[in-house]
């Protein structure tokens, strides 16, 4: 397991870099926390660093979100906070996304956890109460 600190707002660029060069080949990651906890905040410092250009927003109402990466690769951003059933995440072609081998950054994965590949790296964000975060990455 790998921890990454983020102390403030301000260090989170340096966060996410540091995430990036630990990701390797992953393409699939489950981003698990609190409501409040940071995953879109830091899933938007991720995308800064792949050199994203558009607002990265949560996907809550869209369930996917896509964005274009500076090397012209697909990044998709799935939130999964308002589904009820595994249905709505194959109705959307989900298992098409896993595997289309572009970058998957998900949201409230607890949801769709039957879904995932074994593969996934899990993410784990926790909020302290100083409002610094830390960052467990599994799977490594």
């Amino acid at each position: 397991m790998k921890k990454i600190a983020i102390d403030s707002l301000g260090s989170i660029d340096a966060a996410a870099k540091e995430f990036a060069a630990a990701l390797g080949e992953n393409k699939v990651v489950a981003f698990y926390g609190s409501m409040g906890a940071g995953k879109t905040t830091f899933i938007s410092a991720l995308c800064r660093f792949f050199g994203v250009d558009d607002d990265v927003c949560s996907p809550t109402f869209t369930i996917v979100n896509e964005y274009r990466a500076a090397d012209g690769d697909s990044i998709f951003h799935f939130d999964f906070y308002r589904i009820e059933a595994l249905k709505e995440a194959v109705d959307i072609g989900f298992e098409e996304y896993l595997y289309s081998g572009s970058l998957c950054l998900i949201e409230w994965p607890e949801k769709i956890e039957p879904l995932l590949p074994d593969d996934t790296l899990n993410v784990k964000i926790y909020a302290l109460p100083d409002d610094s975060r830390i960052i467990e990455i599994e799977n490594i």
